[in-house]
């Protein structure tokens, strides 16, 4: 079983901001939508993520808006001190510090995110708060924090015994290497759209285990890890946040789709667009889609990416399609 901690390659950080003009040298995808071409609610997430669709899939029949699903969907993961890599139990940075990230977007194009928060539990939440309560997108750490308290959310301590024991035998040797397919079962973005038809998303992460004090990755940026357009559809990214940064990875997806791709022939896109720039060989970033129509996509870089999608009652994981094949 391949886990989170095996998903992130160590790739040259090194590259150039595409333009959105570009046009791919690849051959477009001559690919098939999947079996979710069809109208109607669904959720679809990064990852194996039964428990976050069960709590995603109680909102969504009970006939709430699709952000409301999100939330309650990656919330679960969040709470779970066995997922290494969200909220309560992430591995800590090389100081021993659990910081997050999260952002969330609606139907409307509202758009909400937390940088580097920490001791506050459900960072997504704290992002919809940002959302919804101030005139801002974005706030971080201290502020961030400050922000939580202020609009009730409990201060925690979020370094489970486990990952502090994880980060101290780290600290033997201090060596950092982030490895392909590190993020599995435990990093989530999430999109759903619910009955009404509307779409939302949601992403949130604890980032890479051991990183840099003060370093964020590509899930509260939204055009990054999270993009959603009403009109069109939504993507989310995972992988290595700052390839993803560098190419607008899920904004990208979502202009592909308006040009006229498929949710899958644009993720292909994507991440063709990333190979083109970079020692591919050794990185990994994969994304998801799904158009206003119901389609989905999927597609990483390296063999080992799935993702869950729950769609008329039935929730089952795929292993999505990849450039390097096994």
């Amino acid at each position: 079983m391949v886990n989170r901690r095996r998903f992130l390659g160590l790739g040259p950080l090194i590259g150039l901001f595409p333009s959105l003009a570009f046009r791919s040298t690849q051959p477009q995808s001559t690919t098939t939508p999947g079996p979710t071409a069809q109208p109607g609610p669904l959720v679809i997430s990064t990852w194996k993520q039964p428990k976050a669709h069960a709590a995603a899939q109680a909102v969504l029949e009970q006939g709430k808006r699709a952000i409301d699903i999100v939330e309650a969907g990656v919330r679960v993961p969040e709470a779970d001190p066995n997922d290494t890599s969200v909220g309560y139990g992430g591995l800590p940075d090389r100081d021993g510090r659990v910081t997050l990230d999260a952002c969330i977007m609606d139907e409307h194009g509202n758009a909400g995110s937390v940088t580097y928060l920490e001791n506050i539990m459900h960072a997504i939440s704290v992002a919809r708060a940002v959302m919804e309560k101030t005139p801002h997108v974005m706030l971080s750490g201290e502020g961030a924090q400050k922000f939580a308290l202020a609009n009730g959310f409990k201060k925690e301590n979020l370094l489970t015994p486990a990952a502090k024991a994880a980060w101290q035998n780290w600290l033997k040797t201090a060596k950092y290497k982030p490895v392909i397919n590190i993020e599995r079962h435990d990093t989530i973005g999430m999109l759903a759209i619910d009955k009404a038809g509307n779409i939302s998303g949601a992403c949130t992460t604890s980032g890479l285990a051991f990183k840099m004090n003060g370093r964020v990755g590509d899930s509260p940026i939204i055009g990054a890890g999270l993009f959603v357009d009403n009109e069109i559809g939504g993507a989310c990214a995972t992988g290595l946040g700052e390839l993803v940064m560098r190419t607008c990875g899920s904004f990208l997806v979502v202009e592909l789709m308006r040009q006229g791709r498929t949710p899958q022939q644009a993720c292909e896109e994507a991440a063709l667009r990333i190979v083109k720039k970079q020692d591919y060989k050794d990185i990994q970033v994969g994304f998801i889609a799904v158009n206003k129509q119901g389609e989905t996509g999927a597609y990483s870089i390296q063999p080992g990416f799935n993702y869950t999608l729950t769609q008329n009652g039935q929730t089952q994981v795929t292993d999505a399609r990849s450039y390097l094949k096994k």
